[in-house]
């Protein structure tokens, strides 16, 4: 079986979600985690997953941390540390969602940067730095704006300026 069959296969369990049970669905993506070799980044990240989406964050950050530590890489590795890193938040461990998605904002720019900072900023106001929280927020909005794209980035970095003497220019 080649890899794209069996991310095919895993696609439709993920798309199946909604109709069926957690214990089903969960067991599905067991099934084909078992289906890759023992220890696998890709299986282990795939059953933290499936735990995460099922509301048993608990039982999601061991495997998070095991894909991680196996060598779990490209796309996944990055959706593992946003995953986790909401899982902790989830779980009562904000500071070290903070710590893991302040390193990740280092770690290269993809189409996942967006959810990276949404994540922070969630875990930030956790912590008490809402103003950060507001400014990363506003920041990445601001790219998607049809206008006011250099304004609302202005008042972004302000935020995070102590004292700074008002409003950004226009």
């Amino acid at each position: 079986m080649s890899t794209s069959e069996w991310d095919a296969r895993l696609a439709a369990v993920w798309a199946s979600i909604d109709e069926r049970e957690l214990a089903d669905f969960r067991q599905a993506i067991a099934d084909l985690a078992a289906e890759l070799p023992a220890g696998d980044p890709d299986g282990t990240f795939e059953r933290a997953a499936a735990f995460d989406s099922t509301g048993s964050s608990d039982l999601a950050v061991p495997l998070y941390q095991e894909a991680l530590a196996a060598g779990l890489t490209g796309e996944r590795r990055r959706r593992a540390v946003i995953q986790m890193a909401s899982s902790l938040r989830n779980l009562g461990r904000s500071p070290e969602s903070v710590t893991l998605l302040t390193a990740e904002l280092q770690a290269g720019s993809d189409h996942l940067d967006d959810a990276v900072t949404t994540v922070l900023a969630l875990a930030l106001t956790d912590v008490g730095r809402e103003r950060e929280a507001v400014a990363i927020a506003v920041g990445a909005l601001a790219r998607h704006l049809p206008r006011y794209q250099r304004s609302m980035a202005n008042y972004a970095r302000l935020l995070l300026e102590p004292e700074s003497g008002g409003p950004a220019p226009a």
